[in-house]
């Protein structure tokens, strides 16, 4: 663990009250000098003020855990994971869904979905449309797995 004094701990909180009068270029140089790399195009001067005081602090006090770090890796891959299980579906297909007897055309388009003549942006939309509480689209309709907790 980094031993910290308490000069370097009013240092830094000096250096970070700084950081909002830092004009662009001052910001863009101060990026470079910490991450070693150029700011990621047309990201706003608010984004470089937060991401450079969270990279000043991490390197004064400390980053992220071991541990921390691996769970959320771990959380991101699941993420991913539960992502890719949703069936692809391209335009012109068409689903059918029965609810409370009632059989739900959905024909998928570039923009949107149409169920039953009537155009709307998602799966989502149509599942809180036909059930009137909020569902997973995808869900709804078949495309994606039931999660178990």
């Amino acid at each position: 663990m980094k031993h910290r004094s308490s000069l370097n701990t009013r240092r830094l909180a000096s250096e970070l009250e700084g950081i909002p009068a830092l004009d662009r270029n001052a910001l863009i140089a101060k990026w470079r000098t910490l991450y070693g790399t150029e700011p990621p195009v047309g990201v706003r001067n608010n984004f470089l003020m937060h991401a450079i005081a969270h990279r000043m602090q991490e390197q004064e006090l400390g980053g992220v855990k071991p541990a921390t770090r691996r769970f959320l890796e771990k959380a991101a891959e699941d993420n991913v994971s539960r992502q890719q299980q949703i069936i692809s579906i391209r335009p012109g297909t068409r689903l059918l869904r029965e609810w409370h007897g009632v059989t739900y055309e959905v024909i998928i388009m570039e923009d949107g979905v149409r169920c039953n003549g009537k155009r709307y942006r998602s799966l989502s939309e149509v599942a809180r449309a036909i059930t009137g509480a909020r569902w997973s689209g995808p869900l709804f309709f078949g495309l994606k797995k039931k999660e178990v907790a």
